[in-house]
């Protein structure tokens, strides 16, 4: 099964609407900030926030930067 990593900081309205996407869509997730998380954020290289990663055996499939529904739904398939 995939792993769902988003990404985010506070007060980032971007980082808001991914979430609310996701949870509307009902597809679970793990948040994390990269400044409290460095070392994960560079493991991925996480320039910007938000980044929704989608792994499988903690290999990037899917890398989404931004709020982009279009991009979003496809984690649903």
């Amino acid at each position: 099964m995939a792993r769902i990593i988003k990404f985010e900081k506070n007060d980032c309205a971007p980082c808001a609407q991914v979430s609310a996407y996701l949870d509307n869509k009902g597809i679970a997730y793990e948040t994390v900030n990269p400044f409290d998380q460095p070392d994960l954020a560079a493991k991925f290289r996480i320039r910007t926030v938000p980044t929704v990663l989608v792994l499988d055996n903690e290999e990037v499939q899917q890398r989404i930067i931004g709020f982009k529904p279009e991009e979003l739904a496809l984690i649903a398939l």
